[in-house]
């Protein structure tokens, strides 16, 4: 015989059987926004007690309880339970596992089971002789233990009474619900309720504007289906630079693709296109850091692909828009993508072709930033009347690619970009001749589309340089106007 067991449970039941009412308890506490400062007038809850403050001007708040009867601790019960002929009936208010335990005067335990929800436990089975036990029933972190007699009929005593129902007391432990308006709701666990807190609530993000295409500016990440997926891309390799052999409706087309080392698959990225010129190729594209760009992402925020054109002289055509398509679905469809931070970029024919993009994909192209581009190409979308970002870079020197042809792209884009086409109207600052280049933002555009024009000597290159200087402006240009979204 266990005599020291026997103690132990000896005064877990006297314990049991004579603290019928709460325990006491003094909560206190300050509620503080983001900033430190003291949030007055949030509603402070203990949710399973029923017991409630609210924060004065300094944010503080006081709960107290002092010992309480068993009829009010009725109020905040998690559970009863009843004894009837042997037969040990439970219900609970909440969805906690039921563990009953069943000891005899020596401490021995004859029955220890969990069981779940509401129902009945069968005593006579683990009691074969007659004399006193002890039951113990838990519900979460409430708990109950009570004597019981059997004798030859198995009448039972259940504390002064027979048969009566007994409560399962909530313990010292509580869920905290603090509400203050204009912030998010906090709930705090507390196991121990006699104790001092410092909590800090967060100003409630007001709701994402809805808009009948595209988003506002500094919206939250749009993640697509992608994100949560293990895909795995069957990576070929020219060098060290990687590329996948992507099959489309129409065929298969090469694809450079880039993927951040540190690549999270449930982090929603940027996507940057990066679109090659008449007699370029996708792996140049690749080779330069997709115009830049990538060298910039020092973060690693970005996805960059450089799809192959058809051809290295007339790189894009009507299928290609296809392609475009085919191919957002793919990387959406397996990678964790911010839909709405998707993104191209081209220099004179690639160019041309993400021009060409930005007037009838609006709805999954954010912006567009266009090197050395015109209004024309072999074959043009028709445009729909929708905005969109738009970025442009002009040598004033360019022969190929005229200023007149990429100023008529930009006046385009400002006429669907402005209320009743004013933005036209408006001029742009453009650069002096052998100066520092020169960045335009137009102000008369859409806030949600904005503008960007940006001039300099220079003849049909994308990588323009200040004089004296050995870097391009151009890549870090772009990045700034890539980040407005």
């Amino acid at each position: 015989m266990n005599h020291a067991l026997w103690t132990g449970v000896s005064v877990g039941v006297i314990m049991a059987l004579s603290a019928m009412s709460a325990n006491a308890f003094t909560l206190t506490g300050k509620v503080s926004d983001d900033s430190g400062k003291a949030i007055r007038g949030a509603d402070v809850l203990l949710v399973q007690k029923g017991l409630n403050a609210k924060t004065d001007a300094s944010g503080a708040f006081t709960i107290h309880q002092d010992e309480e009867s068993q009829a009010l601790a009725s109020r905040t019960a998690v559970g009863y339970l009843s004894v009837n002929n042997g037969i040990l009936s439970f219900s609970q208010g909440q969805n906690s596992p039921v563990q009953v335990q069943i000891f005899d005067v020596f401490g021995n335990r004859l029955l220890n089971e969990t069981l779940y929800g509401s129902g009945t436990v069968d005593m006579k089975s683990s009691v074969k002789a007659q004399g006193k036990y002890f039951a113990r029933v838990r519900v979460g972190s409430a708990s109950q233990t009570f004597q019981f007699v059997a004798d030859g009929s198995f009448n039972t005593a259940f504390g002064a009474k027979s048969g009566a129902k007994a409560l399962l007391k909530v313990g010292d432990s509580d869920n905290l619900r603090v509400v203050a308006d204009g912030f998010d709701t906090l709930n705090v666990k507390l196991d121990n309720l006699d104790t001092n807190l410092a909590l800090t609530l967060k100003k409630t993000a007001p709701p994402q504007p809805q808009y009948e295409y595209g988003w506002g500016l500094k919206n939250d990440p749009v993640p697509t289906r992608g994100c949560g997926k293990d895909t795995k891309l069957d990576y070929k390799y020219r060098g060290d630079k990687p590329y996948i052999d992507f099959r489309w409706s129409k065929g298969v087309r090469t694809v450079r693709i880039d993927m951040p080392k540190s690549y999270d698959k449930n982090k929603p990225y940027k996507l940057i296109f990066g679109m090659q010129c008449m007699g370029g190729a996708g792996s140049i594209v690749q080779d330069e850091g997709y115009h830049g760009l990538k060298w910039i992402d020092k973060n690693e925020t970005a996805i960059f692909v450089a799809p192959e054109g058809n051809g290295n002289q007339l790189p894009w055509g009507q299928d290609d828009y296809l392609l475009f398509d085919e191919l957002l679905a793919y990387l959406e469809g397996n990678f964790c993508i911010d839909s709405s931070r998707v993104f191209s970029t081209g220099f004179s024919y690639g160019a041309m072709f993400s021009n060409g993009l930005s007037w009838n994909h609006q709805d999954v192209l954010r912006a567009v930033a266009v090197y050395e581009t015109a209004e024309r190409n072999i074959w043009l979308p028709q445009r729909k009347k929708m905005g969109i970002g738009w970025m442009g870079v002009l040598g004033l020197d360019d022969g190929m690619c005229t200023p007149e042809m990429g100023r008529n792209a930009r006046d385009i884009i400002l006429t669907l970009n402005s209320e009743g086409g004013k933005a036209k109207n408006e001029r742009a600052e453009e650069a002096q001749r052998n100066a520092p280049h020169k960045c335009y933002d137009y102000t008369t555009v859409e806030e949600r589309f904005p503008v960007r024009w940006c001039t300099q000597s220079g003849g049909h290159i994308w990588d323009h340089k200040d004089p004296g200087q050995q870097q391009s402006w151009v890549p870090q240009a772009t990045w700034e106007f890539f980040e407005k979204f």
